[in-house]
């Protein structure tokens, strides 16, 4: 019999001619297939899918850990990120050099579990201390290497990119701990992006000293990805690092505040009733069993739990470290941001509040919004036409095209009419004033209508916004209604809302929404939703949002709020409705029935950005006829 050593030594020979058999292989397909040396090919201002880095089988595919500048699990040693590449064999056997596309994400090695037992009880009382939530259970990592994700790779190695993906820290194999926002996972994309431009360290182990090198990147670098993923792409361009060049975020959480809180009010994304940061850290964490326990303690339950104020959703120091819009002045990468305007989970002022500063500090944007749900990337025209611009260099003007591209009800998400900018330059803010009606429908108008006293309604979450909506008659909303449209008129930009109200408690949730009647079972070509936005606050921080007050019942409070930007068309023959309540079933807390909130209707009125302003509003409603 052989012994262990010889066996080992013949492992290894077979190992080394097998692996020269397979560079003889791709070297001689390249010598057959290619007379001369493959290269990027343009057409129109887009990369065009080039033959010779189209075959699958002979691309080059390998792994390997990046050093960062950060500590986040405590072991003493700098976080080494799992990293693995995708590229053209002509990379190798060409010198060829290609811009990476870059994709880096909490969720590719897996995640927790899900379910409501995991989320916080949202019956409970407003101000009160919740009760402790069911911990989910330790993630099982999943994935073999090298590859960590195979996402995004037929779209772009055919086109002459290379394709980098990442597992950011305490997920996969990379080290660190998760934070959700924290600064680690935005210097972990930086750190990987310095090693494409050849300012970072990358090892061939996670804990060795072997070197590797990205000689095969021309140091331009692009970042996209869906939600998170396309949060930690704004994440690595507030660093400001160089090198990153475009990036285009899908649906990105641009504030972990905004996504977990609405104006000082607890509220959740839709789907979601109940889930919160301290949820979203365990869902992802699936990184080294053995600092897991150093990362729950120091990040779960000392930072994220004790500073994410469950109790009063009030903004504080540790909300505003997680808001990328504080963090925005270091970009400089062109972005090309694309969201839904019926996102109820990533909500659509994400997107845009990101869009508006980066266009005030001068850095080349674009906007693709479109009416359907969470994620949705932009034609892939469009992004080709981006990166081919940023990374390739390729002057094809995309900085000269229009800077909003808005899919209209019923057109397919690759026909965006263009638009000079969001929102519209042409809508003008237009005031709305409420009428009298309650428990029915009350009256919707352009004028001022005097003396409408008080009107009452009566929480209950157990009916929930679309019954409310449908209601002919009920206590427990009021809502006011337009006259039907004689036209159509066009919503675009943020609707925002001013009341004034008294409550019977010391707390109440307030919900709003803007809605588009009658009621459209199921959707159409010409109706979208019958929701066209929804906002929600806490009257509890009327003056500020960094600190509540309790309400001296029978007290009126003024308050004014943004409802979600939206661009939507509504339809000839449709009403607009103004619905205010209290608890949303879908997304807030849900306290014992029965709180009552008094809405002065003289002081309330709501402001819509309408394409045309107020005389196109006058003319669509046609004054003098009925509802």
């Amino acid at each position: 019999m052989l012994s262990n050593h010889k066996i080992n030594h013949w492992s290894n020979r077979l190992n080394c001619v097998l692996a020269t058999i397979s560079l003889l292989l791709i070297f001689s397909h390249q010598a057959s297939a290619d007379e001369k040396k493959a290269s990027p090919q343009f057409k129109d201002g887009e990369a065009q899918i080039v033959k010779a880095f189209a075959d699958a089988d002979y691309w080059i595919r390998h792994d390997l850990w990046v050093e960062t500048e950060f500590d986040s699990d405590g072991d003493g040693k700098l976080d080494r990120m799992h990293v693995s590449v995708t590229r053209p064999r002509q990379t190798e056997s060409e010198g060829l050099k290609l811009p990476a596309v870059y994709i880096s994400s909490p969720y590719f090695a897996g995640t927790g579990s899900k379910g409501r037992q995991y989320f916080w009880d949202t019956k409970q009382e407003l101000g009160a201390v919740p009760k402790k939530r069911e911990r989910v259970p330790s993630v099982v990592r999943k994935g073999m290497r090298p590859i960590i994700s195979k996402s995004h790779m037929k779209d772009w190695v055919p086109r002459g990119y290379v394709v980098v993906h990442s597992s950011s820290p305490g997920t996969g194999l990379s080290q660190g701990c998760p934070t959700i926002g924290g600064d680690n996972e935005s210097l972990a994309p930086k750190a990987v992006i310095d090693w494409l431009c050849g300012r970072a360290k990358g090892f061939t182990t996670i804990d060795g000293s072997d070197l590797v090198t990205a000689k095969w990147c021309t140091g331009k670098v692009g970042m996209t990805g869906t939600s998170f993923n396309g949060t930690l792409a704004l994440a690595a361009a507030t660093t400001g690092v160089e090198g990153l060049e475009a990036i285009i975020p899908v649906a990105p959480n641009t504030s972990y505040y905004h996504y977990y809180r609405s104006n000082g009010l607890i509220r959740h994304p839709y789907g979601y009733l109940g889930e919160d940061i301290d949820y979203l850290y365990d869902f992802v964490h699936s990184g080294d069993k053995n600092r897991r326990e150093h990362c729950n303690c120091e990040i779960r339950d000392k930072e994220l739990l004790k500073q994410f104020d469950r109790v009063s959703g009030d903004y504080n120091r540790f909300w505003a470290g997680r808001d990328y819009l504080n963090d925005i002045k270091p970009v400089k990468a062109a972005v090309l941001m694309s969201h839904a305007f019926n996102d109820w989970n990533v909500m659509p002022e994400h997107s845009v509040r990101i869009f508006k500063a980066l266009q005030a500090n001068g850095v080349p944007t674009q906007a693709y919004f479109h009416q359907g749900g969470h994620g949705g990337p932009p034609p892939m025209k469009q992004m080709n036409r981006w990166f081919t611009r940023y990374l390739h260099r390729v002057k094809n003007g995309v900085e000269k095209d229009p800077k909003a591209w808005i899919v209209r009800a019923g057109a397919k998400r690759d026909q965006p009419t263009s638009y000079a900018d969001y929102p519209n330059p042409k809508a003008k803010p237009v005031k709305l004033f409420p009428g009298a009606g309650a428990p029915e429908q009350g009256t919707l108008t352009i004028n001022t209508q005097p003396a409408q006293g008080t009107e009452k309604l009566v929480d209950n979450f157990s009916f929930n916004g679309t019954a409310l909506a449908q209601a002919e008659w009920t206590e427990h909303r009021l809502i006011y209604v337009s006259p039907k449209l004689a036209k159509p008129i066009h919503i675009s930009g943020t609707p925002r809302i001013s009341i004034r109200l008294a409550c019977n408690k010391p707390a109440a949730n307030l919900s709003v929404w803007l809605v588009s009647l009658p009621w459209t079972e199921g959707r159409n070509s010409k109706i979208t939703d019958n929701i066209i936005t929804r906002g929600w606050a806490d009257p509890q921080n009327h003056h500020s949002l960094t600190e509540s007050e309790p309400l001296k019942p029978g007290q009126f409070y003024d308050l004014s709020f943004d409802l979600q930007p939206d661009d939507q068309i509504i339809p000839k023959g449709q009403q607009l409705g103004l619905m205010i309540f209290s608890s949303d079933r879908d997304f807030t807390l849900r306290p014992t029935p029965g709180t009552e909130l008094t809405v002065d209707l003289d002081k309330t009125s709501m402001m819509l950005p309408i394409v045309g302003g107020t005389s196109a509003l006058k003319e669509s409603l046609a004054p003098g006829k009925k509802k």
